[in-house]
């Protein structure tokens, strides 16, 4: 696997990097391992753990431009996308940072034995296997917590995204975390594997494919090891017929091309109900349009190119594969030069066709229309995936009913999906299992350890 950094815009080679050998590996896993030994790890040192993200949020805010530079350099998005993942970054670093100590305090337990309590304790290296969409975001989530909790972590980054994997690796070191602490590896997925059935690797953490999922967590699940999994997504974005047509279409637009579509919580399958479907319907297709697809690094851009040119064949492909069985193109699917991908929208789309199952990583969105609440919810959960959702309409007690139906692990009323350092993220279905961020996120690689005093 060769990492290559390769400007999506210009489709100039940047940077080449060589792989890490085995020995390399040993070397940071021998080193991650002997922190996870010391009294660094230990939880009455936390504030010297906490005290290392503190200095990182403070690194990420200071340095925000070069580094949102860097990431649309390398995989593409808008700069005020990537400056938007910087500080998101930082944010997360400082939620950690405030909160991790109440968040790990032990919790007492009345019961009938005695005094009872549990602790939260570290349990060794966990490895970060990320994607490139969200370079640094997709990382942090991992880290900060891992850290905060006293486990060490190695990172198998995107090979797209080599330039941003060794940012996150040189702003850990500035801010002072100890050798051990995070180490990024450029490794095959041979390697990947090795590492998994290491016995001082407790941890494996994923955000990816289904299929790179499904691999990861087969061959985690065949070591007793301990996972969590952040896959795709096939979100809907429902409008009901009491909601703001306006609004509605203006957040659906956004919550669609957002970093040219590459998003997991994207919403990807709209669901309108036939009574504002027209209106609707007009507002989108406006806006697809009139989307202005240029240089990333140009505040005047709205829709940057996709990550690389087999991200680009591969949406086509799927594209032609939808039309073929019968979908109908509303707007969109033109030829555009170099990375990009004009934004299309699909109609007619039976159960039948491949598309209705399938995720589509890029600006295509599917447009469905129903005649009430229940079918709504059908089509909604008739998928294999279950990451996000969002559901506009007037009423908030009939949206939040929706909600409730809705086979997801999160959904957002009348506003697209968004990640906060204070909210669980996370799916269902083969979206994945498990949770990031929040308090959620920052036990899911401890030991939660019952300790009871006998009466």
């Amino acid at each position: 696997m060769a990492y290559q950094s390769i400007n999506p815009y210009t489709q100039e080679l940047l940077k080449t990097f060589a792989n890490h050998s085995n020995a390399d590996i040993e070397n940071a896993l021998a080193a991650a391992h002997a922190l996870y030994q010391s009294a660094w790890s230990a939880p009455n040192n936390i504030q010297e753990r906490l005290a290392c993200l503190r200095r990182v949020s403070e690194r990420l805010t200071q340095c925000k431009d070069e580094i949102a530079r860097v990431i649309t350099l390398e995989m593409g998005k808008r700069i005020s996308e990537a400056a938007d993942e910087v500080a998101c970054c930082a944010d997360i670093a400082r939620y950690y940072a405030d909160n991790s100590k109440q968040l790990l305090a032990p919790v007492v337990y009345p019961n009938v034995l005695g005094e009872a309590w549990v602790e939260h304790h570290p349990i060794g290296i966990v490895l970060a296997i990320e994607p490139w969409n969200f370079p640094l975001y997709q990382l942090i989530r991992v880290i900060a917590p891992a850290i905060a909790a006293g486990n060490s972590v190695v990172a198998k980054h995107a090979s797209n995204v080599p330039q941003c994997a060794e940012l996150m690796a040189d702003i850990m070191r500035e801010a002072g975390a100890p050798i051990g602490a995070y180490t990024n590896l450029f490794i095959s997925t041979d390697q990947v594997a090795d590492i998994i059935a290491d016995n001082r690797v407790q941890g494996v953490a994923l955000t990816g494919s289904e299929y790179a999922g499904s691999i990861v967590a087969g061959q985690a699940g065949s070591k007793l090891k301990k996972t969590t999994m952040e896959l795709g997504g096939n979100d809907v974005f429902i409008v009901l017929d009491d909601a703001d047509a306006e609004i509605a279409a203006q957040t659906a637009v956004g919550a669609r091309l957002y970093n040219a579509g590459q998003v997991c919580t994207a919403a990807k399958r709209y669901i309108v109900q036939k009574n504002i479907a027209p209106e609707f319907t007009r507002m989108i297709q406006t806006a697809f349009q009139n989307m202005n697809m240029g240089d990333p690094l140009d505040s005047k851009t709205t829709l940057a190119p996709l990550s690389s040119a087999r991200a680009k064949a591969d949406l086509q492909a799927q594209l032609n594969r939808a039309v073929d069985h019968g979908a109908a193109v509303l707007c969109g699917n033109q030829e555009a030069r170099g990375n990009f991908f004009t934004p299309t929208i699909l109609t007619n789309i039976s159960r039948d066709n491949p598309a209705y199952y399938e995720e589509f990583f890029g600006p295509v969105a599917q447009l469905y229309i129903v005649d009430n609440d229940d079918e709504a919810v059908a089509l909604a959960n008739d998928s294999h995936y279950g990451l996000g959702g969002t559901v506009f309409s007037g009423s908030i007690e009939r949206a939040k009913q929706m909600a409730s139906r809705i086979e997801t692990g999160m959904v957002f009323i009348n506003r697209s999906g968004d990640s906060v350092a204070e909210l669980p993220f996370g799916g269902v279905k083969r979206s994945g299992f498990g949770r990031e961020l929040s308090d959620l996120g920052i036990k899911e690689f401890v030991n939660q350890k019952l300790i009871v005093v006998g009466q």
